[in-house]
């Protein structure tokens, strides 16, 4: 264990050599020799390897470089942490794999001195059981003895019973071996009970071997669970340690994903524009003849469904007129009339059946239009939305932000102003405020550079005004300048100004503050924890000025199609009030033609009565010639 702590502590110390080897080049030339000389065989010789990328991005930072390299400079530095800590968990794992193996080991001795305890506490039950036999065997051996004496005692009885009567011998001669005999019994029974003594001795011993077997049991019992939840964990480490792994790529992608939208929807947004700038006079001029279309054909359609009425309204007189003189017999059926009538019903028809399938066709293709914009609506809102885990801010970065970087917000105040105000004007402005809006944009991104530059200006007053950390950041400084203009050159010129009052300064804080190396390496190492974060800050705003741009630019476009709708609401309307119009002026025409028909059958009428009157229709047959026969009758 010692020595994996050893190894993944040395690994770390590597990793921060990496990640901070600017830290190392404040030491003086010998100093690097002597650190080189004696970490020789460790991992630390090889994070050396590395140090002009990091000197160049560290520069980048001090000075100030694109948003792309800083965003990628980050997400390196997101890359070797996530690196770090699969390293670490890495460690952890191999550290756990060999405690498990420890206490597998552990498991499997514990297991065999269970096996022992097991086979000791059969023999001992072997043996308990063979005394317990014996016990009882000498409990009945006892119990004849004694029955022995009690027959003895009554034979003596006896013979003393019967030594009154008769002579027999001494008493004394007849006791002796018995006496002898009681006594090898009482002997026996001393033995035996001693015999038993030590045997619940031993039984009591047993219990106690038994008692602590279970409580090892239990331990080990314990400890393989233990072990269990260890390997679970590692396994559950080892997915988390995969899912991150996961994450981190689909996080990359999602970035990648999204800068590629913002910057399609961006284009997207301008051609948008332009389009509808460029083709609103097109389509109000269609929409002009289009109309006048629509209008003489709607003339023509009323003009020939008048001169269709009008022919109607002629044959049925006629029919009348010719009808007249006729009986009710020989009256003859208008198919003529019948017909006319029915195509006209029949264009009528058409002409309601073309009026709904227009209609249809507006209402799918404004749905159409609906549906696409909803889609375009949907994509924009997914395009545009991002993780909030970087809207919520600390009050101390909030008022960092706040000392550092009051231009950028009222740049970017400014920018959302011109393009508000360019919203209220209309859609005529709307290429102006495209010019604007991207004005302001480039605006923000160099006042966001500039806002950088200043500071690092504030920092590097501050740290003048600092004190003993002066000499410190200048060797510091000087040692990053030194050691890269010695790598472009050969190698063998020494450093000629910064590496004179780098141990200078060295030697001066050394003698005002008496702290060790390790000291001065931790207080760079802090300041360069400072200045990344605040550069973090600074991206972190950057990236607040393009969100709330991008939002300007969704709200836009919700303008834009909020006026869109407005202008077809108002062409519906409109042409609602000309459908109107069209069928008022329908009926009035329907009107005066029907007053007309009827003023023009009127004089029809009249002007056939007073031809009849005065002359004789031919056909007809006169009225003294109505009672005769049909040879007899004279037509004129």
């Amino acid at each position: 264990m010692a020595e994996l702590l050893q190894c993944s502590l040395e690994e770390e110390d590597g990793l921060l050599d990496a990640l901070y080897n600017n830290g190392k080049q404040n030491l003086d030339l010998q100093a690097l020799a002597a650190l080189s000389k004696s970490e020789g065989k460790s991992t630390r010789r090889k994070s050396l390897v590395r140090p002009s990328l990091e000197t160049e991005d560290l520069l980048n930072l001090l000075h100030g470089s694109d948003p792309v390299k800083v965003e990628l400079n980050r997400l390196e530095n997101e890359v070797r942490d996530k690196d770090r800590e699969l390293q670490e968990a890495q460690a952890e794992i191999k550290a756990l794999r060999l405690t498990e193996r420890q206490k597998e080991k552990a498991v499997k001795e514990l297991s065999e001195e269970l096996l022992k305890v097991d086979e000791k506490l059969k023999a001992s039950t072997l043996t308990l059981e063979n005394k317990n036999l014996e016990v009882k065997k000498i409990n009945d051996e006892k119990k004849a003895a004694l029955a022995a004496q009690y027959a003895a005692e009554a034979t003596l009885r006896r013979v003393q019973a019967a030594q009154k009567d008769d002579d027999m011998p001494p008493i004394e001669a007849i006791l002796a071996p018995l006496e002898a005999e009681l006594k090898l019994a009482k002997r026996d029974i001393a033995k035996l009970q001693e015999n038993n003594r030590a045997l619940d001795r031993m039984i009591k011993s047993k219990e106690a071997a038994l008692l602590e077997a279970e409580k090892t049991v239990k331990i080990a019992e314990a400890k393989a669970s233990m072990v269990d939840e260890l390997q679970n964990r590692n396994q559950e480490l080892s997915k988390q340690i995969e899912i991150y792994q996961e994450e981190n790529k689909i996080v990359d992608k999602m970035y990648r994903q999204k800068v590629a939208e913002v910057e399609k929807l961006s284009t997207t947004i301008a051609e948008l524009e332009e389009a509808i700038l460029a083709g609103g006079a097109t389509a109000n001029a269609v929409r002009d003849f289009q109309r006048q279309v629509h209008q003489l054909t709607e003339e023509k359609k009323t003009l020939e469904r008048e001169l269709a009425r009008a022919k109607i309204t002629a044959n049925r007189v006629a029919v009348v007129v010719a009808n007249e003189w006729k009986d009710q017999n020989d009256k003859v059926m208008p198919v003529r009339q019948w017909l006319e009538e029915r195509r006209f019903m029949q264009g009528e028809m058409q002409a309601l059946r073309d009026k709904l399938i227009a209609s249809e066709r507006t209402a799918k293709t404004e749905s159409q239009l609906k549906e696409k914009l909803q889609l375009r609506l949907k994509v924009l809102e997914e395009g545009l939305r991002q993780p909030n885990a970087g809207t919520a801010r600390r009050p101390e970065e909030a008022r960092r932000s706040a000392s550092n970087g009051p231009v950028r917000r009222q740049s970017t105040g400014t920018g959302t102003e011109e393009a508000a105000k360019i919203l209220a004007n209309g859609s005529r402005r709307a290429r102006s405020s495209v010019s604007q809006l991207r004005a302001s944009v480039s605006s923000t991104s160099q006042l966001f550079k500039n806002g950088r530059l200043s500071s690092k200006s504030f920092d590097a007053g501050r740290s003048v005004d600092g004190g003993p950390g002066v000499a410190r950041n200048k060797a510091y400084i000087n040692g990053i300048e030194d050691n890269h203009t010695a790598r472009k050159s050969t190698g063998e010129a020494m450093p000629d100004e910064g590496a004179k009052e780098r141990p200078k300064s060295i030697s001066e804080d050394s003698d005002t503050v008496d702290e060790p190396v390790s000291g001065l390496l931790y207080d760079m190492l802090q300041k360069e924890v400072i200045a990344l974060r605040k550069a973090s800050h600074e991206k972190d705003q950057s990236l607040k000025d393009k969100d709330d741009a991008i939002e300007m630019l969704s709200k836009k476009v919700d303008t834009l199609t909020k006026a869109m709708e407005v202008e077809a609401k108002k062409m519906r309307r409109e042409v609602a009030a000309m459908e109107k119009e069209v069928a008022a002026m329908r009926i009035d025409k329907e009107q005066e033609t029907r007053a007309r028909r009827v003023s023009m059958a009127k004089e029809r009428v009249q002007n056939s009565h007073s031809s009849a009157a005065q002359s004789p229709i031919p056909g007809r047959l006169q009225s003294a010639d109505i009672g005769k026969s049909p040879m007899t009758r004279t037509y004129s």
